[in-house]
């Protein structure tokens, strides 16, 4: 489907339409652009049924919720936040025997998801789909985009049968990807299957992964080029940063970077920002503790800052 939001919307309508669907509070979580979980869940036609408190949420919670009602239960992965301090949820292996217990299916939305596990190549632990359906789930809804590395889309996959339910849903067909999504997607889990080194063949992983030794070496490149770009009594200095890997994925983490600043006396650092905004093509910086900073992450070639300043 189009998105993971649409994973959810398609399971909840064709699962639990006019049936409880039991989460826990901690887990109503909102997606970005002020959608929320219960919103999507109302729009399904499933009811809500919330357990537990915003911080902590254990077994007997969901135990007591089941019912003749309860269609499924749900759990929602904190990919865009986190809880700390005095807090407790449910572990997917646990609400699995709980689910199976009641008859019910459990359902895990991972958002950003990962086919691959992170922490091997030096980065934040993120849950692998592969793990979750190891576990126990019976679906498990993703991006396609975000960790994977692909475009925007909503993956569902688990029980044969559910994804068959899911598939006979006239509802798929209004939330179906396009053909330019799905040729991108398939290009992209191809480098997944075929590649030797999806670290080198893969864009996101490429650039999670890369070392503050190469970035340093492009930005010490750059910065004397874009200096001169830039025109008089502008510095340009290599600086340490922080950065983010965003979109609603590891959140709470950041990595280690490098980026250049871009500094002049006598032009505030909003106008240096808008010239970068008005170059051709277009460049997006930050502004951070009163400096430009153009983070290096993402930029491997000295070409890439060759625009024109104007």
């Amino acid at each position: 489907v189009n998105n993971n939001a649409a994973a959810v919307l398609l399971i909840l309508n064709t699962l639990a339409a006019e049936r409880e669907v039991v989460v826990s509070r901690g887990e109503l979580v909102e997606i970005g652009g002020a959608f929320r979980l219960p919103d999507v869940m109302a729009k399904s036609g499933a009811r809500l049924r919330e357990v537990g408190t915003t911080n902590r949420t254990h077994p007997d919670d969901y135990r007591r919720a089941l019912g003749p009602a309860t269609a499924l239960l749900l759990k929602v992965h904190p990919s865009n936040y986190r809880l700390v301090g005095y807090t407790a949820a449910v572990e997917l292996a646990t609400l699995v025997a709980i689910g199976r217990e009641g008859g019910v299916p459990v359902v895990e939305d991972l958002g950003s998801g990962a086919l691959v596990d992170l922490a091997a190549l030096g980065l934040p632990h993120e849950p692998v789909v592969r793990d979750r359906i190891a576990a126990g789930a019976d679906l498990v809804t993703f991006s396609g985009d975000k960790l994977l590395g692909g475009p925007q889309a909503g993956i569902v996959v688990g029980r044969r049968d559910l994804v068959d339910r899911l598939a006979e849903n006239p509802l798929r067909r209004a939330l179906r990807p396009g053909k330019l999504t799905l040729a991108a997607l398939g290009a992209t889990l191809r480098l997944y299957r075929e590649s030797p080194d999806l670290v080198a063949a893969l864009p996101v992983l490429r650039w999670l992964t890369r070392p503050l030794a190469s970035m340093e070496q492009i930005g010490r490149e750059v910065a004397p080029l874009l200096a001169a770009r830039l025109g008089d009594g502008y510095r340009v200095s290599l600086v340490a940063a922080e950065c983010e890997v965003g979109s609603g994925a590891v959140p709470a983490v950041s990595l280690p970077s490098r980026a250049l600043a871009v500094e002049h006396a006598a032009v505030d650092v909003e106008e240096i920002a808008a010239r970068f905004r008005a170059a051709r093509p277009p460049v997006l910086g930050r502004i951070h503790e009163g400096r430009f900073l153009l983070d290096l992450r993402g930029i491997f070639e000295p070409a890439e800052l060759a625009v024109d300043l104007g």
